[in-house]
């Protein structure tokens, strides 16, 4: 889809913005990426950006001449509550100022506990949270601007992120690094249910398609997520490739462990039944509508264990 207007804006440069990024400029197309500070490293044929998108200013300035937005900021645990609703307010201001289609990085939050059931595009958005209640007030904002005909949206919800450069997941530095160098691992709660994890690269890829096809607008679509596996299953998967037993150490409960600090699992405590019943996420409908397939997990422990060692070895 190259068109005169083709540049593509991503709001945020955390993993999934910085990847969504490079594939967009892989596919072709002129990408700005926007944070903050509008520093550091850049993939090829991206534009780095500074612009605070929380405030109206910031997100006009961001998406100036964009065709479309990506919408893949976030913030710390603690302040999603108070700041993602003023983010929103802010990008959906902008986006439809400047005539921008949308695309909205999403979670699983709305839906809140499935009590194990399969979570498909039509499962119900039953949150009780705080946080899971504001991500699907934000939700139906988005969508009822799509319906008011104000811009056009299109929602991408995605499992927890595993993969290359995810960091903050419970799939991510506090596991890998540990699993190469013989360290604690610690797994959340019940590691024999299963527990869905979506691929860095399926999120770009499922993001950029949905950015390429405005057939898909006004609705949830949920992003390639490999088939899921019990944790235990995925710990065997390490534990195979590393060649050594992993010393597992189960959080039962919400408590401080490696990278996440008190302040942190006093907010996700409200979120810990994600770890207490099965989360499987059924991505069928993206796969068929787009002819996606998503990485499988092998392949995906196999991708994110050569560049924890790459990073463990710059250290």
């Amino acid at each position: 889809m190259n068109t005169a207007r083709d540049l593509h804006v991503v709001l945020g440069a955390g993993p999934a913005g910085t990847a969504l990024a490079a594939e967009l400029a892989d596919r072709g197309h002129q990408v700005r990426l926007v944070d903050r500070s509008g520093d550091g490293d850049a993939p090829d044929g991206v534009q780095r950006f500074a612009a605070d998108a929380s405030t109206t200013e910031g997100a006009r300035a961001a998406l100036d001449g964009a065709a479309v937005a990506y919408h893949c900021l976030n913030v710390g645990y603690h302040l999603q509550v108070e700041v993602m609703p003023r983010i929103q307010r802010s990008v959906l201001a902008a986006a439809e100022t400047v005539g921008a289609r949308l695309v909205v990085l999403d979670t699983l939050y709305p839906y809140g506990e499935t009590h194990g059931a399969v979570m498909t595009e039509d499962t119900p958005w039953n949150a009780t949270s705080r946080k899971g209640r504001m991500r699907a007030e934000l939700d139906a904002r988005y969508l009822a601007a799509h319906d008011e005909g104000r811009l056009r949206v299109v929602l991408g919800r995605s499992a927890d992120f595993v993969g290359p450069g995810v960091l903050n997941s419970t799939l991510g530095g506090a596991v890998f690094p540990a699993a190469l160098t013989g360290g604690e691992v610690p797994v959340l709660g019940d590691i024999d249910l299963p527990h869905s994890y979506t691929y860095i690269g399926d999120v770009a890829a499922g993001l950029a398609t949905l950015g390429e096809n405005p057939d898909g607008d006004g609705r949830v679509w949920h992003l390639p997520t490999a088939p899921a596996l019990t944790t235990r299953q995925i710990m065997d998967l390490v534990a195979q490739r590393t060649g050594r037993p992993l010393n597992l150490t189960v959080i039962a409960e919400p408590r401080p462990f490696g990278p996440f600090d008190e302040v942190f699992m006093a907010e996700y405590a409200e979120m810990f039944y994600q770890h207490t019943e099965a989360q499987i996420v059924d991505s069928t409908a993206i796969e068929k509508a787009y002819d996606l397939v998503p990485n499988p997990m092998p392949a995906t422990i196999d991708a994110t264990l050569a560049w924890y060692g790459e990073l463990l070895a710059a250290h």
